[in-house]
């Protein structure tokens, strides 16, 4: 009986660990379901994006296989894919036309090293200084930009193409009210793929796009002189390539947060991303980061939310293009593009731009939104539109806020005193002009500063308040400040006086 009871709670501790969607039925078939639709949609879009970084196909797609397999273990977002992606591509493609291959493998693991380190310094704590207009426009932009990236799929085609794209769209859209047990992204490439295939109707397919590999990826060394000349060559491209997969994937991993109500660990994501890609280098792939348009077929139009999609779309992936290969190639991109118009559709924040909304939000809101839309269209970049999104939000704010910073005078009924109180925040914006407010040459001789409905926070602010301590001076008048928070005086305390040559 002794050995029984210690046996027995170590299973039910066992049992405590094990998640509970692992005896759902209903979520297996949600996540497996999920997996393939995601895997199927990989396909194009990682050979696009192999043209787009100058490689062989199979690279984009050993990249996404990689890349998915490994987030899956290590990420901190459940549900989220990540794979070989645009932005990853458009910044390693210079890198691989002036040196080659061998320097873009070595860059995606040295861009997996910095990830890894920038995760490890804590950079994904800055993701909570993007403001929600940023976060809007930066959905808004990518709905637009994944758009604009079947525009040359529904341009100079075969007019059967329209209707196929039409009816994918139709199934996508009614399919779901007779049942929800299948996707119906799933359904609706299925369906056009039999049509397109039992008919014979000539038109583009996934086999058009480029050869699909036959055999699972193999892990090397890439072909580089190991020396400092090499590292500098790469750097640039690695450390680029770091801060994009990781503004992207922070931001993927942000917006899933809010759209199904759980917490990610960003650290831990920010990490995995660079071991992702560090395996992925090793493997021979063109590195990546997260997908928001295949993170939103997962999660948003097939319910996904657990790990397990993901690493089933990496799976799902090879297997479709090693045992399946040629029915895959067979599936009309028709399909794959109805399937993205729908998920930018579904992605696309219709009631920000709604007239009622623009109606209400402050017009530095709207600016802020607009702002990041133009630059990540403009650029085709989604980092860029985040950065001056932010940087614009950022001194919208700055200047809001200096407005509120207020001083006011009153002098005591004997005239030998005035007080000035200061109310706001003191900081570089609202303490520039903040020695124009007081009256140096009328004033009585003795000054008091009260400073207890304000903060300082920082050295402009305190070289101000010694500026007007100066000027008083230099008159003979005497000035105390009083008021000042703990924190306040601190920082007050240990900068006075030490921020003027003397």
């Amino acid at each position: 009986m002794s050995s029984a009871a210690p046996a027995a709670s170590r299973v039910a501790r066992l049992r405590g660990l094990k998640p509970d969607w692992l005896s759902d039925p209903k979520v297996w078939r949600t996540e497996i379901l999920a997996g393939l639709v995601v895997g199927l949609a990989l396909v194009p879009e990682a050979i696009s994006f192999s043209i787009i970084a100058g490689v062989d196909p199979a690279l984009g797609l050993f990249a996404s296989f990689t890349m998915a397999v490994t987030i899956a273990i290590v990420g901190g977002r459940r549900a989220m894919i990540s794979a070989a992606t645009g932005a990853v591509a458009l910044v390693i493609a210079p890198l691989n036309r002036e040196h080659g291959l061998g320097h873009l493998i070595a860059a995606v693991i040295l861009g997996g090293v910095f990830q890894v380190l920038l995760g490890a310094l804590g950079v994904a704590k800055l993701i909570r200084f993007i403001p929600r207009s940023v976060m809007v426009g930066f959905v808004n932009s990518l709905s637009i930009l994944v758009f604009m990236a079947q525009i040359p799929e529904m341009t100079d085609v075969p007019w059967a193409v329209y209707p196929l794209i039409a009816a994918g769209l139709a199934l996508m859209v009614f399919f779901p009210k007779i049942t929800t047990v299948v996707p119906a992204p799933l359904v609706s490439i299925v369906i056009l793929t039999v049509i397109t295939v039992g008919a014979g109707i000539a038109v583009p397919t996934v086999g058009d796009r480029g050869a699909l590999p036959s055999a699972l990826p193999m892990p090397g060394l890439p072909d580089v002189p190991f020396t400092l000349d090499t590292l500098t060559t790469i750097a640039p491209y690695a450390f680029a390539m770091a801060l994009v997969g990781l503004m992207e994937s922070l931001m993927t991993a942000k917006l899933v947060d809010d759209i199904t109500d759980t917490r990610s660990d960003k650290t831990r994501e920010s990490i995995g991303q660079g071991i992702a890609n560090i395996v992925t280098g090793f493997f021979g792939g063109i590195g990546g980061c997260a997908m928001i348009g295949q993170t939103m077929i997962n999660v948003k139009v097939s319910g996904a939310r657990t790990r397990l999609s993901t690493f089933l779309a990496g799976v799902f992936l090879m297997v479709l293009c090693i045992v399946f290969g040629p029915v895959v190639s067979d599936i009309p991109m028709a399909a794959l593009v109805a399937v993205m118009i729908m998920v930018c559709f579904a992605t696309f924040d219709w009631h920000s731009i709604a007239p009622r909304t623009l109606k209400r939000l402050p017009t530095g809101e709207i600016a802020v939104m607009v702002i990041t839309v133009a630059c990540v269209v403009v650029s085709h970049n989604l980092a860029v539109g985040v950065v001056v999104g932010s940087v614009t939000a950022m001194v919208i704010f700055a200047k809001r806020v200096a407005h509120r910073a207020e001083v006011t005078a009153v002098t005591d009924p004997d005239g030998a005193t005035v007080v000035y109180r200061v109310t706001g925040e003191l900081f570089f914006a609202s303490s520039n002009d903040l020695a124009g407010r007081f009256g140096y040459a009328t004033d009585p001789d003795k000054v008091i500063i009260d400073l207890s409905a304000a903060h300082i926070w920082d050295a402009s602010s305190v070289a101000a308040l010694d500026a007007i301590e100066t000027k008083y001076a230099q008159r003979g008048k005497t000035v105390e400040i009083t008021g000042l928070n703990r924190a306040s005086a601190d920082f007050h305390g240990r900068l006075t006086g030490e921020l003027t040559s003397h």
